[in-house]
């Protein structure tokens, strides 16, 4: 890439331009201004630095998630498929960025986070409004999850878009139906803010696709797609637990939550639930 600051001096053999001050940089068109000065300590800890930084590259890539999420929900809903499987195996790459993101703060030790969780106060990853956001598309529907976000209507707003819409794996089942497949009726409508029930009826619709592949091929990449999805959101939560545990221990999270406790127990959340079952019963 010519716009890489580590090919500069090429650059300037090669004949590339060097006079910006009639035309937009490379800094002016990413906004590095903004970016680069959003960081603000409010210690003295050098690793605060660090702290920040990773959490807020995490929300960069929680955004891009998100456009791709939700351009793929929709892909699935207007039956475009290869659309929703390139955006959703972005969606899987994105997330084995976040998992070693991770390994960049897991340097951090337990005393170099003491020196500076003060300065968090009660802020913490868990009012992530985007996480909750990712949640929701997921479908891992919690009305209580929207309380962190009341104090700013505009994003509980946002919040709550994701909260009452169909989900992805909402949309897919609706999808199967169209094809013919018997995915109940309480599955194609339904009050999309309730928690999703595991379904013998929906498990039975996917192994249909599984027992003739062939035949349902672009609904049985449509599973496996999911399947890489929700395999590497586990591998993002579960370095977030060891990570967690690795720095603070068990000690209850700035936000109030168990900290550790907590996040096992959201490793035992299955977003896909009849996709893995269907493995056993094949």
């Amino acid at each position: 890439m010519t716009g890489c600051p580590i090919h500069q001096d090429a650059a300037a053999v090669d004949g590339a331009e060097l006079d910006f001050a009639g035309s937009m940089s490379y800094g002016d068109y990413l906004h590095l201004d903004a970016v680069l000065t959003a960081q603000h300590p409010l210690s003295p800890a050098h690793d605060e630095m660090l702290f920040i930084v990773q959490h807020q590259t995490s929300e960069l890539w929680m955004k891009l998630m998100l456009h791709e999420l939700a351009a793929a929900i929709a892909a699935i809903a207007a039956d475009d498929l290869p659309v929703a499987f390139k955006m959703l195996a972005r969606v899987s790459r994105i997330m084995e960025q976040l998992v070693h993101a991770w390994d960049v703060l897991a340097t951090m030790t337990p005393p170099e986070y003491s020196a500076m969780r003060a300065s968090l106060a009660k802020s913490s990853g868990f009012q992530s409004w985007q996480y909750r956001c990712i949640e929701f598309r997921l479908g891992n529907k919690n009305a209580a999850m929207r309380r962190p976000h009341a104090h700013r209507p505009d994003l509980l707003a946002v919040v709550d878009a994701a909260f009452t819409a169909p989900s992805l794996y909402d949309e897919s089942l609706r999808l199967l139906a169209r094809r013919g497949l018997p995915v109940p009726a309480s599955h194609v409508e339904r009050d999309w803010t309730q928690p999703y029930a595991e379904s013998r009826e929906v498990e039975a619709a996917w192994l249909q696709v599984y027992r003739a592949p062939r035949e349902h091929w672009d609904l049985y990449q449509l599973g496996e797609e999911l399947t890489d999805l929700e395999d590497a959101f586990r591998l993002w939560r579960f370095r977030h637990l060891t990570t967690v545990e690795r720095v603070i221990g068990f000690k209850r999270g700035t936000g109030g939550t168990g900290g550790v406790s907590y996040l096992r127990k959201m490793l035992d959340v299955v977003l896909f639930p009849e996709i893995w079952r269907l493995r056993t019963d094949l």
